[in-house]
């Protein structure tokens, strides 16, 4: 009986299965927060556009945009990507951004 119960014991601790983190989980993010000027936002629908495009970046967690000071401020991955990056998006949207301050 004490060798049935030993090997119950034995079967449910092998049982468990070994699991690895892999290497990207590993690693921590730094976030970055940067508010931009942008350039040509006119109208109501320019705000739409440019957070799209800078939503579109790869690493962008968050865009908030303000319209009436004409700014957007991301908050982004710096591993991922780069304010430049985030501008040069913005810009191809055809509104201009500079890391503004």
């Amino acid at each position: 009986m004490k060798k049935i119960l030993a090997l119950a014991l034995f079967g449910l601790t092998a049982v468990a299965p070994v699991t690895a983190i892999p290497v990207a989980a590993q690693t921590v993010a730094a976030e970055q927060t940067v508010t931009f000027a942008v350039d040509n936002m006119t109208c109501a629908l320019c705000p739409v556009t440019v957070k799209r495009a800078m939503e579109s970046v790869d690493g962008v967690r968050a865009v908030e945009i303000d319209f009436e000071a004409r700014t957007a401020t991301v908050v982004f991955d710096t591993a991922a990507t780069s304010a430049e990056a985030i501008a040069t998006a913005s810009a191809n949207a055809g509104y201009p951004a500079r890391v503004s301050g």
